[in-house]
């Protein structure tokens, strides 16, 4: 048991150093995004006057109608604030700040211990979720991606974008977007309505809302349903991604699996904020600094990924994945240690 306690308290400081470094990559990457729509020039001829009426994704919808004369500038906007908002909300709760979960991290105190048992479905802080679990994604698509390529020859396409989202601009808005309208569909959809309905013992409107939001404060104590839901899903998911005509290869097929079962897990036990904001990781993080790298050294987008900058990002996630791997494992063995401790007389 001591043996496992010094594993964490020697992981404590590099892997809340490296969680504390994502988290500025995922803060910085708001003012990176703001210049790659106003003051970049990845869209071309089209730049954030554009009107959001014209993209294809709104034609013949009754969004057309009601979003004349808004600007795909303005369309970001909201989407900044929005994600801010939620960001914030990571930051500040949902039992602490990002910064004093960092600190109980190192500690590995014997009273955070006894908090975590009494209360394991708790989570102390979204972000601290988000980046762990964020990190956690990045590395299992990676050893998914070598597995396929090096041992199976199988390679990742990517999609045949929209006509119009060929425009880098227009694909930025649409890479964006993506996480809402994916995480309302699969999460809350798929995944809290079930869990709600299997599990949820009232009927009021408000408590409705409060599981959608984070689907912990269920009783989940036979989990299996639970678990099989986010399995399902997550397959879902990944099909969702390579049934299409224009969609990504079949290789994509286990990447986007795994993905989608992450977020799942993520979702019932952390709640909607963090699942929204991993996602918004995967997409609007990810491009928002290979959009500015390519505009400041006048790069091909297609080859920004190849940047030393992006591979330094890369190798941050990387190891942040592995250290936040391992602390996940010890502290399961802590958990099992400590409930077998407390059940011997």
């Amino acid at each position: 048991m001591q043996s496992l306690d010094k594993s964490v308290q020697l992981i404590g400081i590099p892997f809340t150093a490296l969680l504390s470094v994502v988290f500025g990559l995922l803060l910085v990457s708001f003012p990176v995004g703001i210049y790659v729509v106003f003051e970049s020039d990845i869209g071309g001829d089209i730049n954030y006057e554009y009107p959001l009426t014209d993209l294809r994704l709104f034609d013949g919808t009754i969004l057309q109608q009601l979003l004349l004369g808004v600007s795909i500038g303005d369309a970001f906007v909201v989407l900044w604030m929005f994600y801010l908002v939620i960001f914030v909300i990571a930051v500040l709760g949902p039992r602490q700040a990002f910064l004093k979960t960092l600190s109980g991290i190192v500690s590995h105190s014997e009273q955070r211990q006894q908090q975590r048992q009494q209360q394991p479905r708790v989570q102390l802080n979204y972000m601290v979720g988000v980046t762990k679990w964020f990190s956690i994604l990045v590395l299992i698509s990676a050893i998914i991606d070598i597995i396929q390529t090096s041992l199976l020859g199988i390679k990742i396409t990517p999609p045949v974008p929209l006509a119009d989202a060929e425009n880098h601009l227009i694909q930025f808005f649409y890479t964006s977007l993506a996480p809402i309208m994916e995480e309302f569909g699969f999460r809350l959809l798929l995944i809290g309505v079930p869990l709600f309905l299997i599990y949820s013992r009232r009927s009021s409107i408000k408590y409705f809302i409060r599981c959608m939001w984070n689907p912990s404060v269920l009783d989940t104590s036979n989990s299996k349903k639970a678990v099989t839901i986010v399995v399902l899903v997550g397959v879902v998911f990944g099909f969702s991604h390579i049934m299409y005509e224009n969609s990504w290869s079949e290789g994509k097929l286990a990447q986007a699996t795994a993905a989608g079962i992450i977020l799942g897990w993520v979702y019932l036990r952390y709640g909607f904020v963090a699942a929204l904001l991993i996602h918004w990781a995967t997409n609007y993080f990810v491009f928002s600094y290979g959009y500015f790298i390519a505009e400041i050294n006048l790069m091909a987008v297609e080859e920004v990924f190849s940047h030393s900058f992006m591979t330094t990002i890369e190798i941050i996630l990387l190891a942040s994945g592995i250290f936040s791997a391992s602390v996940l494992i010890i502290n399961k063995l802590v958990d099992k240690r400590s409930i077998k401790d407390l059940r011997q007389p």
